[in-house]
């Protein structure tokens, strides 16, 4: 059995595959493999053409990133872990995978760990022109104009992830590092391992065999939300979630769908309502869901005084979508409360995020935390 497949999901990414890829090459201790989703900008042809030695999976429609790795990953020879990765992630640190590889070796009861993730902008980047450039630069050197990578001076963490992720009691996401839209500098601050509820898709290495047993990501969320949704039923399962700072990877982010965007707005709070229902202890299903439903016409009127009509109605056709498809997770649902190690998963809060952060005025992943300690 092999140790590790890095699957970089591609879908209309031609340039930042042509820039980011030979940075994961050059860097990286596991096998680099592409997966198409289909790409109709010429991915598959460049890809063929300037790195013939990168394995390519090749699907046949755009399944978006719940499906498309659920296939890509099911084609693949026996690895012990797969290490999803954007195709919008650069990485600097030679041998950056092994440190998770070492800690995930170690810890058999560990399903899945991520990077410390960094935020990356094209200035930070340089332009990468052609395969061979690139790679036989970065094999000997940092690239010019990288600054190099010092532990606890990373730079700012990244908006998808940090440093690993949490959830409020109902369901709003958050994470060391990044707390609604306030993110942190990197200061080494969150380098310690703890327990998280969830890693970012970003950057997010899994063990197979868990991968397997929790029947990897819901195809039916196509995008946003799935990792969160996977790493939850790790964690029910009694399984643990944890970022390995030691490694480090930059993420540039809103490649594909950027913030404010109306269609990740209807995914995102569909998939939340979605994940929620599949998740929630029995006990806590009505009354989370209950104030979920005020919260949500609370965000749709926030949008409506903004002017925002479009995102207004994508919380409403969000909503809608949400009862509709509700039946369908009935199955999945009962499945996942009789696999339950856990009545409650400690990372997830029993404290309401959007009053400690707009109320409160706690913005910062350790000023949630301390503020909740008697």
């Amino acid at each position: 059995m092999k140790k590790l497949a890095i699957v970089i999901l591609n879908w209309n990414g031609v340039e930042m595959m042509r820039q980011y890829l030979p940075t994961v090459i050059a860097n990286s201790v596991g096998d680099v493999i592409v997966a198409d989703n289909a790409s109709t900008d010429g991915s598959v042809e460049m890809l063929l053409k300037e790195f013939p030695d990168v394995p390519l999976v090749v699907l046949e429609q755009n399944f978006g990133f719940a499906e498309g790795y659920n296939r890509a990953l099911a084609q693949l020879p026996d690895y012990e872990y797969y290490l999803l990765l954007n195709s919008d992630v650069e990485i600097r640190q030679k041998d950056w995978d092994a440190p998770m590889i070492q800690y995930m070796d170690a810890h058999p009861e560990c399903a899945a760990c991520q990077p410390k993730l960094l935020k990356l902008t094209p200035t930070d980047s340089p332009c990468l022109e052609g395969e061979n450039q690139a790679v036989s630069s970065l094999k000997t050197n940092i690239p010019n104009g990288v600054p190099p990578l010092n532990r606890g001076e990373g730079g700012v963490f990244e908006y998808a992830g940090a440093a690993g992720g949490y959830l409020d009691k109902y369901g709003y996401p958050f994470c060391r590092g990044r707390v609604m839209d306030t993110v942190e500098q990197d200061k080494g601050q969150y380098d310690e391992i703890v327990p998280l509820l969830w890693g970012t898709g970003a950057a997010l290495m899994v063990r197979a065999s868990d991968w397997k047993a929790s029947g990897g990501l819901d195809a039916r969320f196509f995008a946003h939300m799935e990792e969160i949704d996977l790493c939850w039923r790790l964690r029910t399962m009694g399984k643990s979630i944890v970022c390995i700072a030691e490694s480090q990877a930059y993420h540039l982010g809103g490649a594909t769908l950027n913030q404010g965007n109306p269609r990740k707005t209807f995914l995102n709070f569909r998939n939340n309502l979605l994940m929620l229902y599949k998740n929630l202890p029995d006990k806590e299903l009505k009354p989370v869901m209950r104030v979920r439903c005020l919260l949500d016409y609370l965000a749709a009127l926030q949008f409506l005084l903004k002017g925002d009509v479009k995102n207004c109605s994508a919380v409403f056709k969000a909503r809608r979508a949400f009862h509709k498809m509700r039946p369908d997770f009935d199955k999945d649902r009962r499945h996942i409360q009789q696999l339950r190690q856990n009545d409650r998963v400690p990372e997830r809060v029993e404290f309401s995020l959007l009053w400690q952060y707009y109320v409160k005025g706690r913005k910062t992943f350790d000023a949630l935390m301390k503020g909740m300690k008697p």
